[in-house]
């Protein structure tokens, strides 16, 4: 069995969101209990590519796709597909918070832009590129919730970061057949870079027990 840390995650790093309207029909399920807030017959959806680095509990990549749901009439964000390189990040992001992890291959190039592609046995998953432009001033909080299905019932978690934010110009392409096939079908609202973020994911449960990884 694959050790992870136990709650909270604190985590830093670079991510690249891109954020979509989306007709109500393509949107993936999310968990039960939950209904995707819908607009004008509309759903927002969020994909990014992370790089948890620095001062990470755990150093890998990610690529994930999320729907902002309700639950009752709180808003929560389900995360409805997502794939990292790191197995102990995909066995406590499904243990602790039945986050649907699976194991991909990545190539992220941050030289000149950001340059991203991700991969599994099957095929390409997605690329995108981001080109960041000028700093906005200050680093800036956002605190939210995760909600998803866990041993048959709702697990929800809370999560704050903190960031310095540049806005960005993004291009996603996907396999149409693929299961973010409607990432590349049209262009993303706005995109963001969020540099050297600090997020603590997840709630400290005193008495809970977690399986300890090794100090990285």
């Amino acid at each position: 069995m694959t050790p992870y840390p136990k709650e909270p995650w604190h985590l830093a790093g670079q991510m690249y969101l891109s954020l979509w309207l989306v007709p109500a029909r393509e949107l993936p399920p999310v968990a039960d209990g939950t209904r995707p807030v819908t607009i004008a017959g509309r759903g927002a959806v969020g994909a990014a590519w992370v790089v948890y680095e620095n001062d990470s509990v755990l150093h890998y990549n990610e690529l994930l796709r999320a729907v902002l749901v309700r639950d009752g009439r709180r808003p929560r964000v389900c995360v409805t597909d997502i794939w990292v390189d790191s197995a102990a990040s995909m066995a406590g992001g499904r243990e602790l918070w039945g986050i649907p992890k699976e194991m991909a291959d990545f190539d992220i190039d941050r030289t000149t832009g950001v340059r991203a592609r991700a991969a599994t046995d099957q095929g390409a998953l997605a690329t995108a590129s981001f080109e960041p432009g000028r700093r906005m001033p200050g680093r800036w909080p956002l605190t939210y919730r995760v909600t998803q299905t866990l041993g048959g019932a709702l697990k929800t978690s809370s999560v704050r970061s903190r960031s310095a934010v540049r806005p960005a110009r993004a291009r996603w392409t996907a396999r149409q057949d693929g299961p973010l096939g409607e990432l590349g079908r049209r262009p993303p609202l706005f995109s963001l870079a969020l540099d050297d973020f600090t997020i603590r994911f997840g709630d400290a449960a005193p008495g809970a027990s977690a399986r300890q990884a090794p100090t990285p």
